[in-house]
């Protein structure tokens, strides 16, 4: 708040489910993948995955051949749902379609895991999956020594060395930050969303860098960053409904369908993702602070114990 608020924006919206067919051999399963793409043939299959649906929209279907294997990622525009159950009902119309072009084609299963739901997956973080979100905010150098009693150079050292060097040495994927899933678990449970989600959707890399100063002989400001491809959420349906997370969507403006003047269907779920987003880009900049400053050990012991009862007085004799 100090520095003027933060900035977001959705730059993907949609939810996947990819089946997984086999068919009777590896060249069968090439020319499924190659009549999709076809215009004419990707038409009738929209068409058979939207004739179930009144709001989902589907906006590609990429076809994975592993061998006999096709696995057909479908993605589709949800609404204001997080969108599971509708795009695996569109993908039931659309792959029997696929089956009277195919017919040795052989449904084994409507989830393939190439979707891919609450597993770690390079697939989401490169595709994205539900909302994908960057959020920003330009931190003063004044703040930074103020507020979170550190420096612009050390939060970016920390932030380098942590979040890109040292996760590039652990081998992560899709964790290039502080604690992401700190903030995105505590969004979903206070929001009614699907915690197990939490998998994928604190996938996120944290950018701090030093601005130029904007005087002559001044100080750098500090520009972070939060990219997150892959939130699931959304604010109808499943635990949204409960009231205390209704109440939480209800603070935050966006419960149920969006249907005001001027909202147009999906606005509601998407500001939850910018939310979730702006969320933890301040939980970032927390923890980031706290260990430039080295502060974090202190602040725990100090704020996450149970305070020191005196012992009771010994009772008093007869």
């Amino acid at each position: 708040t100090q520095a003027g608020g933060c900035f977001s924006a959705v730059l993907k919206d949609g939810i996947t489910r990819a089946p997984c067919l086999v068919l009777p051999s590896a060249m069968e399963a090439a020319r499924l993948k190659a009549w999709i793409a076809e215009p004419d043939k990707w038409a009738k299959v929209k068409a058979a995955f939207e004739s179930t649906t009144s709001f989902g929209k589907l906006r590609s279907a990429d076809v994975h051949v592993a061998g006999r294997n096709a696995y057909v990622r479908f993605v589709c525009f949800a609404g204001d749902a997080m969108g599971m159950n509708m795009v695996s009902k569109g993908c039931l119309a659309a792959v029997a379609l696929l089956q009277s072009v195919f017919p040795a084609a052989r449904l084994v299963s409507i989830s393939g895991n190439v979707c891919a739901d609450k597993k770690p997956a390079a697939v989401n973080w490169i595709e994205g999956r539900g909302k994908s979100v960057v959020c920003e905010a330009v931190i003063p150098a004044s703040v930074v020594k103020s507020t979170l009693k550190t420096s612009v150079a050390g939060m970016v050292d920390v932030a380098v060395r942590k979040n890109l060097v040292g996760s590039a040495v652990a081998g992560a994927m899709g964790g290039f930050n502080a604690h992401a899933a700190n903030i995105v678990a505590a969004v979903f449970l206070a929001c009614g969303q699907d915690p197990a989600q939490v998998v994928e959707s604190a996938n996120c890399i944290t950018l701090v860098e030093a601005l130029e100063p904007s005087v002559e002989g001044g100080e750098p400001d500090l520009h972070v960053s939060v990219t997150m491809p892959s939130i699931e959420v959304g604010t109808v349906g499943g635990g949204t409904a409960l009231p205390a997370q209704a109440a939480c969507l209800d603070l935050i403006g966006c419960r149920g369908a969006a249907r005001g003047e001027g909202q147009a269907p999906g606005d509601h779920a998407r500001m939850l993702g910018r939310v979730v987003a702006a969320a933890t880009l301040a939980g970032e900049l927390s923890l980031l602070a706290a260990l430039a400053s080295n502060d974090l050990v202190k602040s725990h012991m100090q704020h996450n114990r149970k305070p020191t009862l005196a012992p009771a007085a010994a009772a008093a004799g007869p």
